[in-house]
């Protein structure tokens, strides 16, 4: 029957559909946990380092989103904050409704120290997403970056309002609230750093590199050494670090091995095709060629961030330094100048530089006052040699004797009388020809009757007679 031929062959036709149907399912569903236990594996060979299985899961990424997402974040976790950013913005372009693809794109900017731009991608998700952690977060940082401390503590304290709560601590808080809770102590310079930093130096990276850096800070060299000597460095953050500690403990101890493995990182970070060409970077290449002692090349990279660095009180003081090794005072005073920091002004070693760039722009009195604000101790007793022969070098013979005559009082070297004899001959040549005022030769004078030396008599005498004969008042 026709008919029921029909039937048989329609009911056949049905279940092969089916049949068909389900077996597209399950290679559909066995196709999407490919491709996610590969996006897996590619995660799982980032996090063990092995490079060869990341390369052969690179390979078998796909053009799909979620395998273009997975790649994207792996370039971020590897420090390729530019192929990051080229793919999420790739993305977003195709998929403008995906607004947390904003959030990523910033992320990549704030990486790359465009920290305007990641602000205005930034504002599109918080537009509609005001009270996310993570975007309120990384908008304080990039206000932190352009501003301080205290316009990125503001943003935080919008997004506690809005949230009931002034802390962010405490056990069992949310990893939103530890980012925060760590940012803050960032914020502040370091506040309650020993309270919030210890507990969140396995959770957040960060933390143990603030850590670090706190007690860098605050003197703590031998314990910023014990904190980060174990580390293995893979972000250019944690090879500065290593750098940074590395040169302090090198200069505390004198350890050229140090000082060496300092050089050695900071060589690492600022020739890297990924740092080159960043703040950062530069600055690690200055760090280096300090460390060698070529300070031509160190004033080329630090003159190129210059303008982004004009508040930095670090950056100012190794400018000056760098400027005046390389014989520019002119340029090494002006940065000495910046710095706004009370302990950095009162080192040792900061009065000195300044002091030799006053005596070598031509005033000297600047550096004698800088003597004047010491306490008496070995510092200032180096300083007044430091003048004494800068000061006669340039030919400020008034400020070498009184240089000098500090010394000779305080050390009965003879080269100090020596010193102070020839600047005191100096001021009287100068005055004879004309090129210095009359008036110096009192200060000449009471200078070398301070001293007990039979060419005293002698000086004084010829001293008074020129006065005398010239029309010099000399009381």
């Amino acid at each position: 029957d026709d008919d029921d031929f029909a039937g048989v062959a329609s009911s056949s036709d049905k279940a092969l559909r089916s049949r068909i149907e389900e077996e597209v399912r399950r290679e559909e569903t066995k196709a999407t946990l490919t491709t996610l236990r590969n996006r897996l594996l590619f995660h799982v060979a980032h996090k063990r380092d092995n490079q060869d299985d990341l390369m052969l899961r690179h390979q078998d990424l796909t053009d799909a989103n979620e395998d273009q997402l997975s790649l994207a974040a792996i370039h971020y976790m590897r420090s390729h904050f530019q192929e990051a950013t080229d793919i999420y913005k790739r993305l977003l372009l195709e998929h403008r409704d995906d607004l947390a693809l904003n959030v990523y794109v910033a992320m990549c900017y704030y990486k790359l120290d465009y920290y305007d731009v990641s602000l205005e991608i930034l504002a599109v998700y918080l537009q509609a997403h005001p009270d996310s952690a993570i975007a309120v977060n990384l908008k304080a940082c990039n206000h932190f970056r352009l501003y301080n401390g205290k316009a990125a503590e503001a943003e935080l304290k919008v997004l506690a309002d809005h949230q009931g709560s002034t802390r962010f601590v405490g056990a069992g808080a949310p990893k939103a609230n530890d980012l925060i809770s760590h940012n803050r102590v960032v914020f502040s310079n370091g506040e309650a750093a020993l309270q919030i930093l210890p507990g969140l130096a396995d959770v957040i990276p960060e933390a143990r590199l603030n850590l670090v850096i706190y007690y860098l800070r605050h003197g703590q060299t031998q314990d910023a050494y014990d904190l980060v000597k174990d580390v293995e460095p893979s972000t250019p953050q944690e090879y500065i670090l290593k750098g940074v500690v590395n040169a302090a403990v090198g200069q505390a101890l004198q350890s050229r091995d140090h000082v060496k493995m300092a050089q050695q990182f900071f060589q690492l970070v600022g020739s890297s095709a990924s740092e080159c060409d960043t703040i950062p970077g530069r600055q690690c290449m200055a760090s280096c060629f300090f460390l060698l002692k070529q300070f031509d090349d160190v004033n080329i990279y630090l003159n190129s961030i210059k303008a982004y660095m004009y508040n930095d009180d670090d950056f100012n003081w190794n400018h000056g330094i760098a400027l005046a090794h390389a014989h520019n005072f002119k340029a090494a005073e002006e940065a000495l100048l910046l710095v706004q920091n009370d302990a950095y002004k009162a080192d040792p070693c900061y009065i000195s530089w300044l002091a030799r760039c006053y005596v070598m722009n031509g005033q000297p009195k600047n550096a004698w006052e800088l003597y004047l604000k010491m306490d008496t101790s070995n510092d200032s007793f180096h300083l007044l040699q430091l003048i004494a022969n800068d000061a006669y070098k340039m030919g400020h013979f008034l400020y070498a004797a009184k240089a000098f005559d500090v010394l000779s009082r305080l050390d009965p070297d003879p080269e100090f009388w020596e010193g102070k004899r020839g600047a005191c001959v100096g001021v009287f040549q100068l005055v004879i020809a004309g090129k210095a005022p009359k008036d110096e030769l009192k200060d000449v004078l009471t200078m070398v009757r301070n001293t007990s030396n039979p060419q005293v008599e002698y000086m004084v005498r010829i001293i008074t007679k020129w006065a005398s004969a010239n029309g010099a008042k000399l009381r």
